[in-house]
């Protein structure tokens, strides 16, 4: 009697043994956290063939000052590296998203989560 009560006692333990890796996973999915390279990031819009190949978004350039921190013509902010990710977590940013696509290049991430058009790339040291 007693060996039957403690089987489903131990085969819940082995299913929660099994499944904590999957829950670690996912955290950890996330990734490091970092610093994007000082300096100043220009953003601009995909033009078109006949035209010009970039539209520069001036209202949206910023520079990375150091310590997670950025500025704007609009304000100081922080921002949250977090693998490929950033974050805007204050300031005139707040909420926008970013993915890291190489050293300097930046994509903007829409609220679904799909890449938008935006880039920002790092133009050069802080001025």
């Amino acid at each position: 009697m007693m060996k039957t009560r403690k089987l489903p006692l131990m085969l819940a333990l082995a299913a929660g043994l099994i499944a904590a890796p999957s829950v670690t996973g996912a955290l950890s999915a996330q990734g490091r956290l970092g610093l994007l390279s000082q300096g100043e990031y220009v953003c601009a819009l995909p033009g078109n063939a006949v035209g010009t190949p970039w539209v520069e978004e001036p209202t949206r350039n910023f520079a990375i000052t150091g310590a997670s921190s950025y500025r704007t013509g609009r304000g100081n902010g922080t921002y949250l590296l977090e693998g490929a990710r950033v974050t805007f977590t204050r300031g005139p940013m707040k909420g926008m998203k970013l993915m890291r696509l190489g050293s300097g290049l930046l994509q903007e991430v829409g609220r679904d989560d799909k890449l938008g058009r935006l880039r920002c790339h790092r133009a050069g040291p802080l001025n």
